[in-house]
Protein backbone atom coordinates (compact mmCIF):
# COMPACT_ATOMS: atom_id res chain seq x y z
CA UNK A 1 0.00 0.00 0.00
CA UNK A 2 1.44 3.39 -0.75
CA UNK A 3 1.87 5.45 1.55
CA UNK A 4 1.05 9.48 1.72
CA UNK A 5 3.27 11.97 1.26
CA UNK A 6 3.60 14.67 4.06
CA UNK A 7 0.88 17.52 3.37
CA UNK A 8 2.98 20.84 2.48
CA UNK A 9 1.65 23.58 4.51
CA UNK A 10 1.44 27.58 4.78
CA UNK A 11 4.83 28.52 6.19
CA UNK A 12 5.51 31.97 8.32
CA UNK A 13 1.90 32.39 8.92
CA UNK A 14 0.67 36.01 10.52
CA UNK A 15 -1.88 35.13 13.44
CA UNK A 16 -2.50 38.75 13.91
CA UNK A 17 -3.58 39.21 9.86
CA UNK A 18 -5.60 35.11 10.24
CA UNK A 19 -7.51 36.99 13.06
CA UNK A 20 -11.52 37.68 12.35
CA UNK A 21 -14.29 36.24 10.67
CA UNK A 22 -14.15 33.15 7.89
CA UNK A 23 -16.77 31.75 6.66
CA UNK A 24 -17.42 28.17 5.63
CA UNK A 25 -17.33 27.88 1.50
CA UNK A 26 -17.20 23.83 1.65
CA UNK A 27 -16.28 21.23 4.05
CA UNK A 28 -16.05 17.43 4.76
CA UNK A 29 -19.52 16.29 6.56
CA UNK A 30 -18.20 15.92 10.02
CA UNK A 31 -19.96 14.51 13.10
CA UNK A 32 -18.99 18.04 15.28
CA UNK A 33 -21.27 19.77 12.61
CA UNK A 34 -25.37 19.32 12.33
CA UNK A 35 -25.84 17.91 8.25
CA UNK A 36 -28.44 20.78 7.25
CA UNK A 37 -26.24 23.71 9.52
CA UNK A 38 -26.45 26.63 7.40
CA UNK A 39 -24.38 30.23 7.51
CA UNK A 40 -21.21 28.24 8.96
CA UNK A 41 -18.57 30.50 9.96
CA UNK A 42 -15.65 30.65 12.56
CA UNK A 43 -13.83 33.97 14.27
CA UNK A 44 -10.32 33.99 15.55
CA UNK A 45 -9.48 36.45 18.37
CA UNK A 46 -5.63 36.68 19.40
CA UNK A 47 -5.45 36.51 23.51
CA UNK A 48 -2.57 38.33 25.14
CA UNK A 49 -0.55 35.02 25.80
CA UNK A 50 -0.69 34.13 21.92
CA UNK A 51 -3.07 31.85 22.13
CA UNK A 52 -6.33 32.12 19.67
CA UNK A 53 -9.62 32.41 20.51
CA UNK A 54 -12.27 30.05 18.55
CA UNK A 55 -16.25 30.81 18.26
CA UNK A 56 -17.94 28.56 15.42
CA UNK A 57 -21.06 29.17 14.43
CA UNK A 58 -23.74 27.37 12.35
CA UNK A 59 -27.19 28.07 12.41
CA UNK A 60 -29.61 25.05 12.16
CA UNK A 61 -33.74 25.57 11.56
CA UNK A 62 -33.45 29.21 12.63
CA UNK A 63 -31.14 29.02 15.65
CA UNK A 64 -27.70 29.56 16.41
CA UNK A 65 -25.56 26.86 17.42
CA UNK A 66 -21.94 27.44 18.34
CA UNK A 67 -18.96 25.89 20.06
CA UNK A 68 -15.81 28.08 21.87
CA UNK A 69 -12.74 26.84 22.32
CA UNK A 70 -8.87 28.21 21.83
CA UNK A 71 -5.86 27.20 19.20
CA UNK A 72 -1.99 27.07 19.75
CA UNK A 73 0.55 26.49 17.66
CA UNK A 74 1.67 22.42 17.92
CA UNK A 75 5.21 23.39 17.89
CA UNK A 76 6.17 27.17 19.10
CA UNK A 77 9.44 27.31 17.36
CA UNK A 78 8.44 25.90 13.51
CA UNK A 79 7.46 27.77 11.49
CA UNK A 80 5.00 25.93 9.75
CA UNK A 81 1.18 26.91 9.95
CA UNK A 82 0.57 23.58 12.23
CA UNK A 83 -1.98 24.64 15.11
CA UNK A 84 -4.48 22.35 17.76
CA UNK A 85 -7.38 23.32 18.32
CA UNK A 86 -9.39 22.48 21.69
CA UNK A 87 -12.88 22.34 22.47
CA UNK A 88 -14.37 20.96 25.48
CA UNK A 89 -17.96 19.01 25.00
CA UNK A 90 -20.78 18.85 25.26
CA UNK A 91 -20.99 22.42 24.80
CA UNK A 92 -23.54 23.27 27.79
CA UNK A 93 -21.46 21.02 30.13
CA UNK A 94 -18.08 21.60 28.89
CA UNK A 95 -16.11 18.78 30.51
CA UNK A 96 -14.14 16.88 28.04
CA UNK A 97 -11.29 18.22 26.01
CA UNK A 98 -11.62 17.17 22.38
CA UNK A 99 -8.43 18.02 20.45
CA UNK A 100 -7.35 18.05 16.74
CA UNK A 101 -5.73 19.22 14.21
CA UNK A 102 -5.53 23.18 12.04
CA UNK A 103 -3.47 23.02 9.05
CA UNK A 104 -3.25 25.87 7.16
CA UNK A 105 -2.77 23.86 3.42
CA UNK A 106 -2.96 27.25 1.57
CA UNK A 107 -3.75 30.90 2.28
CA UNK A 108 -3.17 33.74 -0.66
CA UNK A 109 -1.43 36.95 0.33
CA UNK A 110 -4.22 39.06 1.71
CA UNK A 111 -5.56 36.74 3.85
CA UNK A 112 -8.93 36.39 1.90
CA UNK A 113 -9.27 32.65 1.97
CA UNK A 114 -7.93 29.43 3.11
CA UNK A 115 -7.69 25.82 2.93
CA UNK A 116 -7.71 23.77 5.76
CA UNK A 117 -6.71 19.88 6.50
CA UNK A 118 -4.98 18.00 8.80
CA UNK A 119 -2.52 14.80 8.85
CA UNK A 120 -5.46 12.21 9.02
CA UNK A 121 -7.05 13.98 5.92
CA UNK A 122 -10.73 13.62 7.25
CA UNK A 123 -11.54 17.07 7.76
CA UNK A 124 -11.31 19.51 5.32
CA UNK A 125 -12.33 23.03 4.98
CA UNK A 126 -12.42 25.79 2.48
CA UNK A 127 -12.48 29.24 4.13
CA UNK A 128 -13.05 32.92 2.53
CA UNK A 129 -13.79 36.23 4.11
CA UNK A 130 -16.82 36.71 2.66
CA UNK A 131 -19.57 34.80 2.44
CA UNK A 132 -19.48 33.78 -1.41
CA UNK A 133 -16.08 32.79 -3.23
CA UNK A 134 -15.09 33.06 -7.08
CA UNK A 135 -15.67 29.61 -8.68
CA UNK A 136 -11.69 30.11 -10.17
CA UNK A 137 -10.71 30.17 -6.76
CA UNK A 138 -12.81 27.18 -5.27
CA UNK A 139 -11.41 25.33 -8.42
CA UNK A 140 -7.89 26.00 -7.42
CA UNK A 141 -8.07 25.03 -3.66
CA UNK A 142 -10.16 21.96 -4.36
CA UNK A 143 -7.07 21.18 -6.89
CA UNK A 144 -4.44 21.76 -4.31
CA UNK A 145 -6.36 19.43 -1.79
CA UNK A 146 -6.83 16.69 -4.48
CA UNK A 147 -2.87 17.07 -4.46
CA UNK A 148 -2.35 16.40 -0.52
CA UNK A 149 -4.23 13.55 -1.08
CA UNK A 150 -7.82 14.59 -0.61
CA UNK A 151 -11.15 12.89 -1.59
CA UNK A 152 -12.71 16.20 -2.54
CA UNK A 153 -15.76 14.42 -3.93
CA UNK A 154 -16.36 14.98 -0.02
CA UNK A 155 -16.70 18.11 -0.20
CA UNK A 156 -20.30 19.40 0.67
CA UNK A 157 -20.67 23.48 -0.24
CA UNK A 158 -22.12 25.21 2.64
CA UNK A 159 -25.11 27.29 2.12
CA UNK A 160 -24.72 30.91 3.06
CA UNK A 161 -27.20 33.92 3.14
CA UNK A 162 -25.67 37.60 2.19
CA UNK A 163 -26.06 39.57 4.38
CA UNK A 164 -24.70 36.82 6.72
CA UNK A 165 -27.12 36.53 9.87
CA UNK A 166 -26.81 38.97 12.70
CA UNK A 167 -24.23 38.56 15.26
CA UNK A 168 -26.66 37.27 17.85
CA UNK A 169 -29.96 35.33 16.78
CA UNK A 170 -32.25 32.38 18.80
CA UNK A 171 -29.55 30.61 20.29
CA UNK A 172 -29.57 26.53 20.92
CA UNK A 173 -28.72 27.14 24.78
CA UNK A 174 -29.61 23.43 25.17
CA UNK A 175 -26.62 22.25 22.86
CA UNK A 176 -29.17 20.00 21.10
CA UNK A 177 -27.69 20.83 17.71
CA UNK A 178 -24.45 18.82 19.20
CA UNK A 179 -26.40 15.83 20.29
CA UNK A 180 -28.12 15.84 16.57
CA UNK A 181 -24.76 15.93 14.86
CA UNK A 182 -23.23 13.25 16.90
CA UNK A 183 -26.59 11.06 15.63
CA UNK A 184 -25.94 12.15 12.40
CA UNK A 185 -29.25 14.55 12.00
Amino acid sequence: MATKKEMEVVKGLDLKRYMGRWYEIASFPSRFQPKNGVNTRATYTLNEDGTVHVLNETWNDGKRGYIEGSAYKADPNSDEAKLKVKFYVPPFLPIIPVVGDYWVLSLDEDYQYALIGQASRKYLWILCRKTHMEDEIYNQLVEKAKEEGYDVEKLHKTPQTDPPPEEEGPKDTKGIWWFQSILGK
